[in-house]
């Protein structure tokens, strides 16, 4: 126990966005939206942006990131509100009510003022944060919604004397509310509403940022095809291999724990750049460790670790549970090792590897696939996609597995 005790504090944050301290890499996603979004709304222009990213990428830490420059550097207020219960557009206007009584995180002066401008939705604060009255957020949630534009421009109002030049406001989660048909036109309406200028009511500085993935801007799209003209979409790519190297380094520093080149190497090949995935992949070796030295045995058996942890946090267990077959868990395992970056293979490229049994069995297999969602067809006749690459990755990683046992 005492053993336990005396490691401290994990650097490791695989539930939550990376705190700013720790934050490594996207330089050159985050000069995009310094200068082209957060620069432009300190000097009074609104813009809007679309994060895109796969799931695991990363997306919410940069958001969060470049709030906090924006708020530190640049005076925006920075507004995170996660839409990940939202269903209806009251459901909105709640979230970014309620993110609003809890802004100022970076600037808890901003943060206080804006409380005691609405002082009716907060109730007592201690070390616990803020108390936020529920019935009074949702009785107002309809007219925050109907009035979006004139509650940030009020808010805004409120900290300006306090060196807030602008909003950013983050909707983040958005996968369940995009299938809502009122959410696109409501998005659109805002920006169209406030590039309205007029001498009685100024634009708005509002960065307005969204934070899905690619099919999420797709399906908004679909709902109201306007939309799509007013994001300027930045995409979060995986990490390159310098920067999981120097987030890993970073992280076992702070803790005073070194990491042999052999380890780091195993590390950085199975994250594969993935954030998520280096936080679960990192935080097993912390706890793994006996020695302060993070050596290959302690990676190796780190990963194996993670690829549990993204099977049970991240994919659905319905897909190996429904895989009852041999022959389809062997496909699926075949499939697994032409390595996580071949998101796309087509029948020809699978039939070459499969016994006679598992070649009759193959249609049936992907269309069961495709039935989980699973996998998509492609472009071309015959080719096949995962539609999620952490699926990919945790199938990948599971075949890696096994194939461990083995040897």
């Amino acid at each position: 126990m005492n053993e336990i005790e005396s490691k401290g504090r994990s650097p490791f944050f695989p539930d939550q966005p990376v705190p700013v301290e720790l934050f490594m890499g996207r330089a050159e996603q985050l000069r995009h939206l310094m200068t082209r979004a957060v620069g432009q709304v300190a000097e009074g222009k609104p813009v809007s942006v679309f994060l895109e990213g796969e799931y695991g990428i990363g997306k919410t830490s940069v958001a969060r990131f470049a709030q906090w420059l924006a708020e530190r550097n640049h005076g925006l207020l920075g507004i995170y509100a996660t839409l990940e219960r939202a269903e209806s557009m009251d459901d909105v206007g709640a979230a970014v009510l309620e993110a609003t009584l809890r802004s100022g995180a970076y600037n808890p002066k901003l943060g206080e003022k804006i409380r005691e401008g609405f002082a009716k939705f907060v109730g007592e604060q201690s070390l616990f944060g803020v108390t936020i009255h529920a019935e009074a957020l949702r009785k107002e949630a309809p007219n925050i919604t109907r009035g979006l534009l004139p509650f940030l421009t009020q808010t805004l109002e409120r900290v300006r004397a306090d060196g807030a030049r602008g909003i950013f406001l983050v909707l983040d989660e958005i996968n369940g509310i995009v299938s809502n048909p009122k959410f696109a036109p409501f998005l659109k309406g805002i920006v169209d509403s406030n590039a309205a200028i007029s001498l009685e009511r100024p634009t708005l500085p509002l960065l307005l940022m969204l934070c899905g993935v690619a099919e999420r801007r797709r399906q908004l799209i679909a709902q109201h095809e306007p939309v799509g003209r007013i994001f300027d979409v930045v995409s979060i790519e995986r990490m390159t291999e310098e920067e999981m190297s120097g987030f890993f380094r970073k992280a076992f520093d702070s803790a005073h724990m070194a990491v042999e080149p052999g380890a780091m190497d195993i590390m950085t090949h199975y994250a594969a750049g993935f954030p998520k995935v280096m936080h679960l992949i990192g935080n097993a070796a912390y706890w793994l460790d006996r020695d302060g030295r993070i050596d290959k045995d302690d990676a190796m058996n780190a990963v194996v670790l993670a690829a549990e942890e993204v099977g049970k946090r991240y994919v659905d267990q319905q897909v190996y549970a429904a895989l009852r077959s041999a022959d389809y868990r062997s496909i699926l395992a075949k499939i697994a090792r032409m390595g996580p970056d071949t998101m796309s293979f087509t029948k020809g490229d699978v039939v070459k590897g499969l016994t006679e049994k598992e070649k009759g069995k193959l249609n049936n297999f992907l269309q069961k696939m495709k039935r989980l969602g699973v996998l998509r067809s492609g472009e071309v006749q015959g080719e096949y996609v995962f539609t999620v690459r952490m699926v990919r990755l945790y199938i990948w990683l599971q075949s890696l597995q096994k194939e461990k046992l083995k040897n």
